[in-house]
């Protein structure tokens, strides 16, 4: 079994009501080898919501409290997504799920790029904070991008 991003499976649940549909996904979803989840849904978070960044470096600076994730307002949104990725990990652990695929970019999911932190459009290497937290804990993590074919 592995845990999939529900964007990728179709589900309209990103910051803006879009999915990120990936067929590879949907498949295994419907042969019953995947299980979606959204850590920003479980962290609290409705769609749509405002876009929201890492500030001052990436997922593993927000688990050391290095960092912060902040919504394109300025609104300090850390604890939800922190919350949300305690909750992906316990889902992962439940399902004694060996793989998670994440969807790159994102400031929860993202598993080797992630926007800068200043709502510019600029991408950077590093881990969101599900990620991280899912690495931390030993949980292979891999982007969609990395899914093969």
């Amino acid at each position: 079994m592995i845990v999939v991003s529900s964007c990728l499976a179709g589900m309209k649940v990103r910051y803006n009501g879009t999915d990120s549909l990936n067929e590879k996904i949907t498949e295994l979803i419907e042969n019953e080898r995947a299980v979606a989840v959204c850590p920003e849904l479980l962290g609290g978070f409705q769609t749509p919501r405002e876009p929201a960044e890492i500030k001052g470096g990436n997922g593993y600076d927000v688990l050391e409290g290095k960092a912060t994730v902040v919504d394109k307002n300025g609104i300090n949104v850390t604890e939800l997504y922190l919350a949300g990725a305690y909750k992906t990990l316990e889902i992962v652990r439940k399902l004694q799920a060996n793989t998670v695929v994440l969807k790159e970019n994102s400031p929860s999911c993202g598993s080797s790029q992630i926007y800068n932190g200043h709502f510019e459009g600029v991408k950077c290497n590093g881990a969101g904070v599900t990620t991280a937290l899912l690495r931390r804990e030993g949980i292979q993590v891999i982007s969609e991008l990395e899914l093969a074919p």
